[in-house]
């Protein structure tokens, strides 16, 4: 159980920050980078969710998952994968949770209009936000590849970072009038 009695500890005022294992890190580690990344789409949900209480097909209860999901994430990303006993079970991602979020892309796309052009970021605000967070959770993504390229971790992580992304472009779609509200890209337009 995670207790916080005092906000600020001054031990970051060096530039630094201790990652699930204690071990320090300059703050703009690669994994701390991914990590922030992460924090940063799970902020974007919240936003999205000011605007989906009492949606249909109960958007809004994916999204409070989601939220979850991603700090566990967070706390997966936080504690590199190691051989040393660390104490503790760390909190890693599952081939479950990854599922979960491919149900619910399918459940929503089920209701949806094949696409006929590329869907511009807009419509609803609840839409439009949910893109916002699709380009976030795609740049935590490519952080995250970067991380594995040079240190071990949990492949779910990034299996999950990718169907994230999918799922907010779903989303938007499924909030935008079941696809009716979608702001669509007209090639040359304003040529």
């Amino acid at each position: 159980m995670v207790v916080l009695n005092k906000i600020y500890t001054k031990t970051g005022d060096d530039g630094t920050t201790a990652l699930g294992t204690g071990e320090r890190r300059p703050k703009n580690d690669l994994r701390i980078e991914a990590y922030g990344t992460v924090d940063e789409t799970n902020a974007i949900v919240g936003i999205v969710r000011l605007h989906t209480a009492g949606s249909t097909a109960d958007v809004d209860a994916i999204l409070g998952r989601i939220q979850n999901d991603l700090f566990d994430l967070g706390a997966d990303l936080a504690t590199p994968e190691t051989d040393e006993d660390l104490g503790y079970e760390p909190l890693r991602l599952t081939d479950g949770q990854v599922s979960a979020l491919e149900e619910a892309i399918d459940r929503l796309n089920a209701d949806l209009q094949p696409l006929r052009s590329f869907v511009l970021p807009g419509g609803s605000a609840a839409a439009a936000h949910l893109h916002l967070a699709r380009t976030v959770s795609r740049r935590a993504e490519r952080l995250m590849v970067e991380l594995q390229a040079r240190e071990k971790i949990n492949p779910c992580a990034i299996r999950y970072m990718n169907r994230l992304s999918d799922f907010f472009f779903v989303a938007s779609r499924f909030l935008n009038s079941k696809g009716d509200g979608d702001v669509l890209w007209v090639p040359g337009q304003n040529r």
